[in-house]
């Protein structure tokens, strides 16, 4: 068996998570990125038996809409799924549903979804730390059920929360910005998931294919992409309800 870690991960949080559960699950693994600028994801080689974790961000309670298109770039030719979304401690609602989804209409078997916390990408002080200590220990006896299942070849779907048609996408409106510190290095661009920086200047952010997704913040090695703090303050305020009690993280197997 063959092992693929498909991923979108801007600033890292579903990676990690992605990581710690796929490390678990063992087997040779293969990476696949969906945040790659003008990748061929068609180029990917599934087989039946090799088994796919597929990881994404919950946006607002939706998978990002490029990582749906890229995602049904591949050909999953019967492979076996776990789906992996990562939410940053507020909800993730339809999430697992149109991954499911998606992954299906690429050609994946579903056999597991886990739901898990990183830290909140936007106001960071929400799951700050996180996937922390208990977290790996959820997603260790996580794995050990699907590896269970993986043995016992059971192939059964299980059942995944969600709505249909799902919640209605909604952006945040909120653009990063370079301040004075930038100097024009151009990471931000070259690593942009969806090409909404230009290259040729950095200062220059297309609002429209912005997806928020805070990667260009976390990468910049001077610090200089920043948020309008009057907008962050407003969504640290909205989100301070539904954020700061605890969540824990769950399978569906």
């Amino acid at each position: 068996m063959k092992c693929y870690e498909i991923t979108f991960s801007p600033t890292g949080g579903t990676q990690k998570a992605a990581d710690l559960l796929t490390k678990e699950l063992g087997g040779e693994c293969v990476n696949v990125d969906l945040t790659e600028q003008g990748a061929d994801f068609s180029a990917a080689a599934f087989a039946a038996e090799d088994l796919a974790v597929i990881a994404v961000p919950s946006y607002g309670g939706r998978v990002p809409a490029v990582a749906v298109e890229r995602l049904g770039a591949l050909k999953g030719k019967g492979a076996r799924a776990v789906l992996v979304c990562v939410y940053g401690n507020r909800a993730y609602e339809d999430t697992l549903a149109e991954l499911e989804d998606a992954a299906v209409q690429a050609g994946f078997r579903v056999i597991a979804a886990v739901a898990a916390i990183a830290e909140h990408s936007i106001v960071r002080r929400y799951a700050a730390g996180r996937p922390d200590a208990e977290d790996k220990k959820q997603l260790q006896t996580f794995a050990a059920k699907i590896r269970e299942k993986l043995a016992a070849g059971d192939d059964t779907k299980p059942a995944i929360p969600g709505n249909r048609p799902y919640k209605k996408a909604g952006g945040t409106g909120m653009v990063p910005k370079p301040g004075k510190e930038c100097n024009h290095c151009g990471l931000c661009a070259q690593k942009c998931p969806v090409h909404a920086i230009d290259p040729q200047d950095p200062q220059n952010t297309d609002q429209d294919l912005c997806i928020s997704c805070m990667r260009c913040v976390s990468i910049c090695p001077q610090s200089a992409r920043k948020l309008n703090p009057v907008m962050l303050a407003a969504a640290d305020l909205m989100l301070k309800k539904v954020c700061t009690d605890r969540k824990e993280g769950e399978l569906y197997i």
